[in-house]
């Protein structure tokens, strides 16, 4: 292949915490700064229940901090100025909204996390959907570029045996337990009331319920799990990768999600999966397997979570080389460089 001169990456992410998106794009600078000059600007306090950004970057990442509420998008235009990127990679709604604004000269694109939810942008030069559904989503009228891409993943270290049970006898001492994990923010949008509502009824002492994570909803979800004592909220753990190779069985019953990286994350660690039918989980559970069943449906979910408790469905390695972040990477900087001579042959007719 022939000599291609590093690029000058510019992402923007002004959201909070480190759920999906956040970690999305640190994976993506972290890789893309080993060969490329990268930049990142996120907000101040961009923190959340004790989880950052900044725990997980790279120091070759140059970081820029902006105000979340005064004067964000001059800030934002200052650091366009100041660090002369070739391409702008937008990160959710906000980024997108303020980078059509400052119209710059570099390539523009956004990676829809959800889906095209404001004209902002159809503004740009480019659009990256991890799922097929947002790819058929964005309207006719776009005049740019689309991209398909695949939602990276960071491939995780295999625990010794000795450390696997003790990570299990950590959640549970119990030897014959059947770990169910939930792993995601407590939010109405991840379906985790569906979850406990089909859980409950289920006559299985050995079952174990485990949720990993946080967020509002957090005290209602304990109140509906009620006096159950084989449901716990074990709470945000930065070892997840670690867990999903000590659970029996991962359920992702979300009500709305685009592609999740949790699902890509349990079959890294061979984790058999139930997820609900929703946009990318059953583009996963199609490509991947496991067991799917229709949103919101309690009694279709409690029939597959007895199943899975009486079988014991072995683990699953699925050939995930399309995700490794090494490769994903690869084809959207290549994306990069294709939006960049457009725009460049376009300014000069």
């Amino acid at each position: 292949m022939p000599f291609q001169k590093p690029l000058k990456i510019m992402h923007v992410l002004l959201s909070r915490g480190f759920a999906g998106s956040e970690r999305s794009t640190t994976e993506s600078c972290n890789q893309q700064c080993q060969t490329h000059q990268v930049c990142l600007v996120i907000r101040k306090g961009q923190r959340k229940h004790g989880a950052g950004i900044v725990d997980h970057l790279d120091p070759r990442v140059h970081l820029i901090e902006v105000s979340p509420r005064l004067f964000t998008q001059r800030q934002l235009g200052r650091a366009i100025s100041d660090f002369q990127p070739d391409v702008i990679h937008c990160h959710l709604r906000r980024s997108t909204r303020l980078i059509a604004k400052l119209a710059p000269k570099a390539a523009t694109v956004s990676t829809l996390h959800i889906e095209v939810n404001g004209p902002h942008f159809l503004q740009m030069d480019g659009l990256i959907c991890n799922a097929r559904w947002q790819t058929e989503a964005v309207p006719d009228s776009y005049k740019g570029r689309i991209f398909k891409a695949s939602n990276s993943l960071v491939c995780h270290p295999r625990l010794s045996d000795d450390r696997r049970l003790a990570l299990r006898k950590e959640l549970c001492p119990d030897d014959d337990a059947y770990l169910i994990g939930a792993v995601g923010r407590y939010h109405p949008s991840k379906g985790w009331d569906t979850l406990i509502e089909a859980f409950k009824p289920i006559k299985a002492e050995q079952a174990r319920l485990l949720f990993f994570g946080s967020g509002r909803q957090e005290e209602a979800l304990k109140a509906l799990a009620g006096e159950d004592k084989r449901i716990r909220f074990i709470g945000y753990r930065k070892d997840i990768k670690n867990i999903y190779q000590c659970l029996d069985l991962l359920v992702v019953p979300s009500r709305f999600e685009p592609l999740p990286r949790v699902m890509l994350e349990g079959y890294d660690a061979g984790t058999p999966i139930i997820a609900s039918d929703e946009g990318g989980c059953q583009e996963l559970i199609d490509d991947y397997g496991g067991w799917s069943f229709p949103v919101d449906d309690v009694k279709a979910l409690r029939k597959e979570l007895e199943h899975a408790i009486e079988t014991r469905p072995p683990r699953h390695h699925p050939d995930l080389s399309a995700h490794y972040l090494e490769n994903a990477n690869a084809a959207i900087v290549e994306f990069y460089r294709e939006i960049i001579s457009a725009k460049s042959a376009n300014s000069f007719q």
